[in-house]
């Protein structure tokens, strides 16, 4: 099978693509030793034209920006880009597009079901440029498949991805000397295997049913249970206090986050994995509480 892979040059990409060796697999990216595509413009349509994938892996996206990255950059990548991909599939008559959503679309809000199902409302904060622009991409996909029926697609809504060589936002709280907690908000996380992770993009792009699924390994792990495995005590803090040390605190440029910050230690998407079990038929080999131990003992051998 003649497969593309968009954003090839992640932890995710690299074992997506070990696990498709046994198909003609473009992988395209950016970063150098990688069929150079900038989601941006027009190298999608001319790249995916030229290559005529039957199947489009689209993992290009802005999860942690550099800093000074700006909203728009962000936004030209994240929605401008899939809307290239999303173009470029159906003039190339592309059979299946897979794409990386995230529980994030979901976003970050009080009155999140826990835990959150499919046919949940997608809720991503305006605040919050990641939460936002998956948002915003679910309903460009929405409406291709609409308007684009015979363009099949696995939308994936993933979890926290956690593993060896993992270093993000979420990970960067972790190594805090306190893990810091939000009173009365006692938010869980969910994480995925990057290992599981790439073999449901193998699934996706190969045998898989079409559909949209939740991505996270069974359970879920309280802040104090994180600290626990640590070693690490939890810094409390009230969330009307951490939002005035955040105002104040970011045009000093002692923090990248402003006030907006809290609702996301407050209300993190909380996935059920029913319909990736049952309906996709992937069950993630590790639990939340193993994947994050396997990252602990990589990050702190």
């Amino acid at each position: 099978m003649r497969v593309l892979v968009t954003g090839a040059a992640g932890n995710v990409g690299r074992a997506l693509l070990a696990g498709l060796s046994g198909h003609e697999v473009m992988a395209t990216d950016v970063a150098p030793g990688f069929e150079r595509v900038d989601v941006t413009g027009d190298d999608p349509a001319r790249v995916i034209g030229a290559f005529r994938p039957e199947v489009v892996v689209h993992l290009a996206s802005i999860v942690t920006p550099s800093r000074g990255m700006s909203r728009d950059a962000q936004w030209r990548v994240d929605v401008q880009g899939t809307q290239n991909v999303i173009q470029a599939c159906v003039a190339a008559r592309v059979r299946r597009l897979v794409v990386t959503s995230s529980g994030a679309a979901y976003g970050y809000h009080a009155d999140n079901p826990v835990p959150l199902r499919e046919d949940d409302l997608l809720r991503g904060n305006p605040v919050f440029a990641y939460a936002d622009h998956k948002r915003q991409v679910e309903g460009l996909l929405a409406r291709a498949r609409a308007q684009h029926p015979a363009l099949q697609q696995v939308v994936l809504r993933v979890g926290t991805v956690l593993g060896e060589g993992v270093e993000n936002q979420i990970t960067a709280l972790f190594r805090k000397k306190r893990l810091l907690m939000v009173a009365g908000s006692e938010s869980p996380f969910v994480f995925i295997w990057t290992e599981d992770l790439a073999r449901i993009l193998i699934r996706a792009a190969t045998d898989g049913p079409p559909g949209i699924f939740n991505v996270a390994g069974d359970g879920w792990l309280w802040v104090r249970d994180l600290a626990a495995a640590m070693g690490k005590r939890v810094l409390v803090l009230p969330p009307a206090l951490l939002r005035r040390v955040l105002a104040l605190a970011q045009p000093l440029g002692l923090t990248r986050y402003g006030p907006e910050q809290v609702a996301f230690l407050q209300y993190r998407p909380v996935l059920d994995n029913t319909a990736l079990k049952e309906v996709f038929g992937y069950t993630p080999e590790k639990t939340s509480a193993e994947v994050f131990n396997l990252w602990r003992r990589w990050a702190n051998p």
